[in-house]
């Protein structure tokens, strides 16, 4: 959930390092640190705040060639320069950056303190510098990293630097993912391949349990047991541009904008006309694989969950078949049964959401068919169920996901339509859902045009503590994303209920101060919302009804209506103005909007 970054070449480091940091800083900024050699000792220059925090105080000379960097997302001790990374052992010869988390950190520490060592942080990652230090010899500095590995337990995805070998570094990754830059006669060592495009884009993907050693000119890999591995570079097709704002005041409203464009890029190649059906080739199942499919099953936390939801409603309805979907976090801890006649879709923004990887290390144990859904290529999950679908989003960078979300609901649209076309779907149905698929970048750009409105309700509700999001069947996922994005961004306790279930408790914390956001959808059920509004507005509660449907004059207070189109799809079209909503009421409120409190973009641990 950190941000690394290393460099080993021919030009001053720091400057690579601190523009590095900036570009990940997205991925963590409790605290900001680099390391480089200087003469014979390790410098270390790090603070509690901001990359912007950290070049203020830097005051290292730009001798030093060699060096590594961490943004900071707190899992061990509270954020201050003591516990900002790198750390040191105790005698200074040994710096680390790492991501992940030390399980076992506390029963290490206790050691350590026992063998007189004084630590200096409260963190887990000190704990594997001094183990570093104490395996070090005359032999490689890996096999030291090596040595010190094996007594570890939890995740990690390091770089460590030893003062007395300024011309490498030694990287090893299980569970947090780490990507080499391979250059012109320098390297790069990254978390995320948005601190490496601006110098290259020729990359090496390490894979868990796999140990690297880095030089200006050359990298090898292995395994944790010294068998050498091939790790053959591969070309990313991102550019430096993809990661700027563009004129965009946060990375939040660009990403909202880019959404249709996002959706083009989606559906580019995948819609057949002729057969009423979508091609997506990366699932590798042919029709008659596609027929034994019985039930599909989403997994992903958070945002990607929620999708997965609206993908599961998609699929009942197109194809006919049982889903549902489920938190990735839980599925593992409660010794699911793995049914071979499901087919699992694994589905995560950055593609190394920890919790969903051990969800697909589980199904494939236990002999699971599992599908990705990331928008990463060359991520953990990408590799670990190795076929799947690419979302086709661009680089997201704003911790609250937008795009990716909306081309994850696109992704299972298409999904559920190929499923359906190989079972009773008729062609005309189906080519009504191609149409709507066709024609939903422009309904997504009709719903951003509403920006003006939205700010404008956003600003008249944004002194409100609490709000309800309520939704009916294929509105409720798109009520939960949306109390998800408020929260997120903007703070306001905001909850999701089913709106039927309003009536059954919630309704209770119904008055004049607690706003409803109502989703719906054009539906068999519209009458069901409007007498859910007609419930909340009898008790003085305010009601912003989000809809592509004319609704009765007088059922809500504010009314965002979006365009009609193929209602099957209207879940993917509704989530817009939500999104607009949890941007402007930040706003208004004054928050950090692309790096909100507490959260980080890739949550990497458990």
């Amino acid at each position: 959930m950190c941000g690394i970054v290393g460099y080993v070449g021919a030009r001053p480091a720091v400057p690579v390092l601190v523009e590095g940091l900036h570009r990940l800083e997205y991925r963590g900024y409790d605290s900001a640190g680099v390391a480089v050699p200087r003469r014979g000792r390790i410098a270390v220059t790090k603070v509690a705040g901001r990359v912007r925090d950290l070049r203020d105080r830097l005051d290292l000379p730009g001798a030093a060639t060699t060096g590594i960097g961490h943004t900071r997302w707190a899992t061990h001790g509270e954020p201050n320069d003591r516990n900002a990374h790198p750390h040191l052992d105790a005698s200074g010869r040994v710096a680390v950056v790492h991501n992940g988390i030390i399980e076992n950190a506390e029963q290490l520490r206790a050691r350590l303190s026992a063998d007189g060592v004084a630590l200096a942080s409260d963190t887990d990652t000190e704990a594997l510098a001094h183990l570093i230090a104490a395996s070090l010899g005359d032999g490689p500095l890996e096999d030291a990293v090596r040595t010190a590995l094996r007594h570890v337990e939890g995740t990690y995805g390091l770089v460590v630097l030893d003062r007395t070998r300024p011309d490498e570094l030694v990287v090893a990754r299980n569970g947090s993912p780490i990507v080499l830059g391979v250059g012109e006669g320098e390297m790069f060592v990254a978390s995320d391949v948005a601190a490496l495009v601006h110098h290259t884009q020729r990359v090496v993907f390490l894979d868990d349990g796999e140990v690297a050693t880095v030089k200006a000119g050359e990298y090898r890999t292995s395994t944790l047991d010294a068998t050498t591995t091939t790790r053959t570079p591969t070309t990313v097709d991102l550019e430096s541009g993809s990661y700027g704002l563009d004129g965009h005041p946060d990375f939040m409203r660009k990403e909202m904008a880019e959404q249709p464009e996002a959706v083009r890029r989606a559906l580019r190649g995948r819609l057949d006309t002729r057969f009423a059906t979508a091609h997506l080739g990366g699932l590798d199942l042919d029709p008659v694989a596609l027929r034994s499919v019985r039930r599909v099953k989403f997994l992903g936390c958070g945002s990607a969950y929620y999708a997965g939801q609206i993908g599961a409603g998609l699929v009942e309805s197109l194809a006919r078949i049982p889903a549902d979907a489920e938190p990735a976090s839980e599925f593992r801890y409660r010794n699911p049964v793995v049914d071979p006649d499901t087919l699992y879709v694994a589905v995560s923004q950055s593609g190394e959401t920890l919790d969903t990887l051990a969800a697909v290390q589980e199904l494939r144990r236990k002999g699971g068919r599992v599908i990705g859904a990331v928008n990463v290529v060359g991520s953990a999950i990408a590799r670990e169920c190795g076929s799947g679908v690419f979302l086709h989003a661009g680089p997201e960078i704003s911790v609250a996901s937008t795009k990716a979300v909306t081309t994850m609901g696109v992704s299972f649209a298409m999904l559920a339509l190929l499923l359906g076309r190989v079972r009773d779907l008729s062609a005309a149905a189906g080519a009504r859902v191609v149409a709507g698929l066709q024609a939903l970048p422009e309904r997504i750009e009709a719903a951003l045009a509403l920006d003006d409105e939205i700010a404008g309700i956003a600003s008249r509700y944004a002194s409100a503590r609490h709000m309800f999001f309520l939704g009916r069947v294929s509105g409720w996922p798109v009520a939960r994303e949306g109390a998800q994005k408020l929260k997120e961004v903007s703070y306001v306790h905001a909850e999701a209920y089913q709106a039927a279930e309003l009536k059954h408790g919630p309704i209770a914390l119904i008055d004049k101060d607690m706003p409803s956001v109502v989703i719906v959808p054009d539906d068999d059920i519209v009458v069901k919302n409007v007498s859910t509004m007609e419930q909340i507005r009898a008790r003085g509660g305010p009601v912003i009804a989000v809809t592509t449907v004319d609704l009765p004059a007088g059922v809500a207070d504010e009314v965002v209506r979006v365009p009609r189109g193929e209602a099957v799809l209207d879940p993917l079209v509704l989530g817009i103005p939500l999104q607009l909503l949890a941007y402007h009421t930040a706003a208004a409120l004054g928050r950090d909007i692309d790096k909100p409190r507490n959260l980080a973009k890739s949550v990497t641990v458990e």
